[in-house]
């Protein structure tokens, strides 16, 4: 009791502490409506926000309050998430479509206003409807307050640097076409650097990214994987980065020649213009996790050029190969958090929940009729947590059934632990495992008490296919405690885990074919969805939600805002 006493009490302080020194409103209006824009020797309309593509960059200081004003001119339904804001007091402003909100129908605006508490660094914002975030995104970088420093040496100027995915088609029609056949939709045409695909794609000469720096200084590079389906290696021909931040969490500084990031991830790094004055490509390639499961493969590629280069001929850096596990998991295992820096929160160290979920592709059987239903096929992908494929209810969101107290919207029984033991690893279920594959759809949530502790054990299943994915949990960061490959073992892994200063994050790329730790502490009222931050898993199903009940004063779900979307 006293240690929730001291924590709740903690937190409050905290929270009126950003909210009343030396903090600012920060207020923005986004025009959300269609763009026309050339690439790959074609013209296409997409959705974009304030005409531009990626949209516009946000910046704020810790303690300020943001306010966006979203305005649909589209012809879509859309929403707008806010990537690793942890919502304190505000989670009718998180943004995924049918959990906190009904969607922001063409024509309807909604106001997003929120407190920026205890988080520095680099997060994003990007559309939490459909495949719309392949277009409808943007940095969101938030700085220290005024008198305030970073943990790490000083640096000349920051450069934002965001991943994207590009398609040669309307993404609404991408994505309503791999519903209709069942299968994943077809594979991006290209990658882009702050919108721009880089010269080695057609008609892309011009669309090169470009950066010029001084010789001798040091710049901090805020990196963003904003692409839909790929996590990405990303190096600088003859450069190296020190690694200070991930997440907008800072690490004990690690220095590597090449950088990883799963989608939804961000990384923070120092890079010093220490080489011979030329230009120097800057490179994002992807990560296959899984050679047998069909990607994009392409690069994209910007420039690094030095003020008064003399070589014309950009250096190209030596790339990993696309399928190099090992690299990626030096990278992810290696960092380390800041521990006692800015913002640094100790391990928990009891646990009140104790939860183990199971993930991965599935089947579901198809019930769709037409030309092209399901392909001719009896099944369709799906996919599942512990057995239960998420589907996203219709009418109301869930948060304001939650709110309201309306049943019927999803039920309190999410499963904390799979509903029988296997092998979750075995090679064998890629090619034998339709028979533990299909799982029933659901809207099923896990109900956690105000301020509980909870960790969860990820672990990746190997039922038609084994790859690494990222797992986001919104509203709040975790402790990423331990990860490995194959079956999570307690007997073993537990000896593993890094309770002192490991890193923190709200995105874990759990490994391909093993899994991870996080431990968590549930200190926000709402409705949080944990899911796959592969844009194709999320509405196959490979999701859920924690329903966190309301604490003590003012620890409770606030009211709706009066301009809330309604369905």
């Amino acid at each position: 009791m006293k240690r929730f006493l001291f924590t709740l009490a903690s937190a409050f302080a905290l929270f009126l502490a950003s909210s009343c020194v030396s903090a600012a409103v920060v207020e923005h209006t986004f025009n959300i409506g269609n763009l026309t824009v050339s690439r790959l020797c074609n013209q296409r309309v997409i959705t974009a926000v304030n005409g531009s593509l990626p949209g516009p960059t946000i910046n704020v200081e810790e303690g300020d309050t943001l306010v966006v004003h979203a305005i649909n001119d589209s012809p879509y339904n859309i929403t707008l998430h806010w990537h690793g804001i942890f919502q304190l007091l505000s989670a009718w402003a998180d943004g995924p479509e049918s959990v906190t909100q009904c969607p922001i129908r063409p024509g309807e605006r909604y106001t997003y206003k929120y407190n920026i508490t205890g988080q520095e660094g680099t997060l994003w914002w990007h559309s939490h409807s459909s495949f719309l975030r392949s277009t409808v995104y943007g940095a969101l970088i938030i700085r220290p307050r005024k008198g305030n420093t970073y943990p790490f040496p000083s640096f000349y100027q920051e450069i934002p640097l965001l991943i994207g995915e590009w398609w040669n088609a309307n993404v609404v029609d991408v994505e309503n076409d791999a519903q209709e056949t069942g299968l994943g939709p077809v594979e991006s045409d290209a990658y882009t650097i702050n919108g721009l695909p880089g010269d080695s794609y057609n008609c892309s000469q011009n669309q090169t990214y470009q950066v010029q720096v001084k010789h001798g200084k040091t710049y901090l590079l805020r990196i963003i994987n904003a692409a839909l389906n790929e996590q990405h290696f990303f190096m600088i021909a003859n450069h190296t980065f020190t690694v200070v931040a991930i997440d907008a969490s800072y690490t004990k500084p690690y220095n590597t020649d090449v950088i990883v990031l799963a989608p939804g991830q961000t990384v923070d790094a120092l890079m010093t213009a220490n080489q011979t004055r030329a230009s120097y490509y800057m490179v994002f390639t992807p990560y296959h996790s899984n050679p047998n499961v069909g990607i994009n493969a392409n690069i994209t590629r910007g420039l690094l050029v030095y003020h008064n280069a003399t070589s014309a001929s950009p250096v190209m850096p030596s790339l990993p190969p696309q399928t190099d596990t090992p690299t990626v998991h030096k990278f992810y295992t290696n960092i380390t958090g800041l521990g006692y820096g800015p913002h640094w929160v100790p391990v928990p160290r009891h646990v009140d929940e104790h939860m183990f979920v199971t993930f991965g592709i599935g089947l579901d059987h198809c019930n769709e009729t037409g030309p092209n239903a399901c392909n001719g096929l009896n099944f369709r992908l799906s996919a599942n947590m512990n057995n239960e494929s998420f589907v996203l209810p219709k009418g109301l969101s869930m948060m304001e059934a939650m709110y309201r107290n309306v049943s019927g919207v999803y039920t309190r029984d999410f499963p904390s632990n799979p509903p029988f033991e296997f092998n979750y690893t075995d090679p064998a279920l890629e090619t034998n495992g339709t028979d533990i594959a299909f799982a029933p759809k659901s809207t099923k949530v896990k109900t956690l008490r105000f301020n509980s502790t909870v960790q969860v054990v990820l672990q990746n299943t190997a039922i038609l296919a084994r790859e690494n994915h990222p797992i986001h949990l919104h509203s709040f960061n975790f402790h990423v405690l331990a990860q490995g490959f194959g079956n999570y073992d307690a007997n073993v892994d537990e000896s593993k885990f890094n309770l002192n200063n490991p890193q923190i994050r709200n995105t874990i790329a759990v490994p391909v074919g093993g899994w991870a730790v996080i431990r968590f502490q549930a200190n926000n009222p709402g409705m949080w969805l944990m899911h796959c931050h592969l844009e194709t898993h999320l509405p196959w199903g490979l999701a859920m939600a924690f329903e966190v009940e309301n604490g003590p004063e003012p620890w409770k779900l606030p009211p709706p805002p009066a301009d809330l979307p309604q369905c």
